[in-house]
């Protein structure tokens, strides 16, 4: 199960990196981010959320990790996460992708930073 969380892990990494450039890439086209954009925030929303549940199951059968780990893999990125969704719906309604581009690249070092601390790289 650790090289399977592991892999999830580099695939958040990825998606968050992906997000982020292609909310970056549509501010500069000024076109909309399209249907595939939403899909894959949905799925790696979704995937961060299943990656925290796999990593409370690892922690109960007895993997221990430095506690950085948790908060920079599950409980950082859902905070960040949380507040592009009121910004999207409150003061960028107009563009409600760019608080979730702006939180991709927050949530791209902090996935990063959860994974080299689960791979032992203090």
């Amino acid at each position: 199960m650790n090289a399977v969380h592991a892999a999830i892990g580099w695939a958040i990494v990825v998606a968050f990196g992906v997000i982020w450039l292609w909310g970056m890439g549509v501010l500069i086209v000024r076109r909309g981010p399209g249907r595939w954009f939403w899909r894959l925030l949905a799925f790696v929303q979704v995937t961060v959320l299943l990656q925290g549940i796999a990593g409370a199951t690892l922690l109960i059968m007895g993997r221990r990790i430095s506690s950085l780990h948790y908060v920079y893999g599950v409980i950082f990125p859902v905070l960040v996460l949380m507040v592009a969704h009121v910004l999207a719906r409150e003061q960028f309604s107009h563009r409600p992708w760019l608080p979730f581009a702006f939180a991709s690249f927050f949530c791209f070092g902090l996935t990063m930073r959860a994974l080299m601390t689960g791979l032992g790289y203090s």
